[in-house]
């Protein structure tokens, strides 16, 4: 039997009619930047990038109780 390819993780972002909106493929830092790399729709392939300055802005958006919810869904159990 040949060996099975593992299958590369991707994180989907959906919609709320949980329609795929971007399928992430990778997230990798870039000199002092994030890069996430994907595609949206399924078909567009796109290059984000995310500076310190914007890490920031996007921890301001969150509170306690979120920052908690988003650490559980690490162990939470897909549906």
């Amino acid at each position: 039997m040949a060996d099975a390819k593992k299958k590369a993780p991707v994180m989907r972002i959906l919609d709320a009619q949980d329609k795929e909106l971007m399928a992430v493929r990778r997230i990798e830092r870039d000199g002092e930047n994030l890069v996430i790399r994907g595609k949206i729709f399924g078909a567009m392939p796109m290059v984000a990038k995310v500076t310190p300055e914007e890490a920031r802005a996007a921890l301001k958006l969150l509170d306690a109780r979120t920052i908690l919810f988003i650490i559980s869904l690490l162990f939470r159990k897909a549906k």
